[in-house]
């Protein structure tokens, strides 16, 4: 018999007469006759509870059956004679597929996020983080879906490569190379003896590549994850996560600042009205001004200022900032927030910044000071969005990539695209994991990734 999901049999107008639902036990309660189990198969926040009659021929093994076992049930899907649920199950036959130990780590009660961080292998299986995790899923279908209906073109970018896009060196090197490490004369390592011929790194981003391509197809994204060797542990940074970055040909900045305001009301909006259900969960025991939060967000028209009166507004309130406020200084977290969520009360983007606290790669401006550069920042969370209008003058990039001492041999493949029927063209990038905590209240990035990579913690 074909598996039935508890999500699909949840969404059904009348009684079904046989079904077989797979999944695992969150709770079971045995009477002197029956038993009632609750069964959750992972494809809904809702349980199915299941009525099981004491006559069932392996009714004294059923009895035993403990949280986080896993069962296959089957029987008649019919209205519910108690409280708290539309159906329930009458099953007729319920086989064991596995019997998890006493010692099961997520017994019914409520535990901390640290907690479920040392058992990352399982929080997945409690309510908050099947939906957060569901959650994910859905906004990365609405990710493509979005791109797709704008004809753009997905783009698949390398995860190793031999550039350093932010030109921040926060890279993670990659070598085959074993001990002893060969040197050349000056005392460097020999990175021509390695695999790439050449010193190779995991991605900060895919952005450069992905110009490339909008040079060719018009617009394109690319959507995957990207690495950074920060030594942070903040809640907003983890060393691998993921990034949503369109690249546009024939794009101005002001075009660019468009396509993100509409990107962040689209998703959040898509996780409004197809997520509904575990959107509650977190509107309820996470962040009780969440819907209030996306609602204005949705409902709003971004902010936008140059970075000049940013920086003039937090410089004239009376609001005290761990960070100074500096002119030629980036903005810090706690300055976004108090732009958006005490001065604006909305989105903000930001614009035109410095070209000294910003990379080499963004659009010189006539004053050759600023640069055509816009952050998003949303409430709660700050910095969602980063991009630019890209450089593509040939000349100014040469003198932008000299100051910022990057070596031409390096990058002569993006200065070539400068060269043959270089346009004005426009991207950003989105990190995913802070839309998922945007979406849904969660404080820390560590709990909207399965598994978070931070200094010192690759377990899992």
């Amino acid at each position: 018999m074909k598996r039935h999901k508890i999500a699909e049999l949840l969404k059904t107008d009348k009684p079904v007469g046989s079904i077989l639902i797979k999944g695992w036990v969150r709770t079971k309660r045995n009477a002197k006759t029956f038993s009632f189990i609750e069964v959750n198969d992972g494809s809904c926040l809702k349980n199915m509870q299941i009525v099981v009659d004491g006559k069932t021929s392996n009714y004294h093994e059923i009895k035993k059956l403990t949280t986080g076992s896993a069962v296959a049930v089957r029987g008649k899907m019919v209205p519910s004679q108690g409280g708290g649920q539309q159906w329930e199950v009458q099953a007729t036959n319920i086989d064991i597929i596995s019997m998890a130990p006493e010692t099961f780590p997520l017994q019914k009660k409520r535990h901390t996020d640290e907690y479920l961080r040392t058992i990352a292998h399982l929080r997945p299986r409690t309510n908050k983080y099947g939906s957060i995790f569901r959650i994910r899923s859905e906004l990365a279908y609405a990710v493509h879906h979005f791109f797709r209906e704008r004809g753009f073109r997905y783009i698949h970018t390398p995860v190793i490569t031999g550039s350093d896009c932010e030109g921040a060196g926060e890279l993670f090197r990659l070598t085959t190379l074993n001990p002893p490490i060969p040197m050349t004369p000056d005392g460097k390592i020999d990175y021509s003896k390695d695999f790439f011929g050449m010193e190779s790194n995991l991605t900060v981003s895919g952005q450069l590549s992905a110009e490339m391509f909008a040079l060719a197809l018009g617009d394109v994204y690319t959507f995957g994850p990207t690495f950074r060797a920060e030594n942070s542990n903040t809640s907003r940074h983890v060393a691998e996560f993921w990034m949503i970055e369109p690249e546009m040909a024939f794009c101005d900045l002001a075009g660019n600042m468009n396509m993100g305001e509409t990107l962040i009301k689209h998703l959040i909006s898509f996780t409004m009205d197809n997520c509904a259900e575990d959107l509650a969960l977190f509107a309820r025991f996470v962040d009780k001004t969440l819907m209030n939060t996306l609602e204005n967000i949705v409902d709003s028209e971004f902010v936008r200022i140059p970075y000049q009166a940013a920086i003039d507004i937090l410089l004239k309130s009376k609001q005290p900032f761990s960070f100074p406020v500096a002119h030629g200084a980036d903005l810090q977290s706690e300055h976004e927030r108090y732009l958006t969520e005490k001065h604006f009360k909305k989105p903000v983007i930001i614009y035109d910044y410095p070209k000294t606290i910003k990379p080499f790669y963004m659009r010189l401006n006539d004053d050759g000071q600023t640069v055509g550069a816009m952050d998003i920042i949303v409430p709660r969370i700050g910095e969602l969005v980063g991009g630019s209008q890209r450089e593509e003058r040939l000349d100014v990039l040469e003198q932008q990539m000299a100051s910022s001492d990057l070596s031409p041999e390096n990058y002569w493949w993006y200065l070539e695209s400068r060269r043959f029927g270089t346009v004005p063209h426009s991207g950003f990038g989105l990190g995913f994991e802070r839309l998922l905590m945007l979406v849904t209240g969660v404080s820390n990035i560590r709990d909207v990734i399965p598994f978070p990579r931070t200094p010192g913690n690759i377990e899992f």
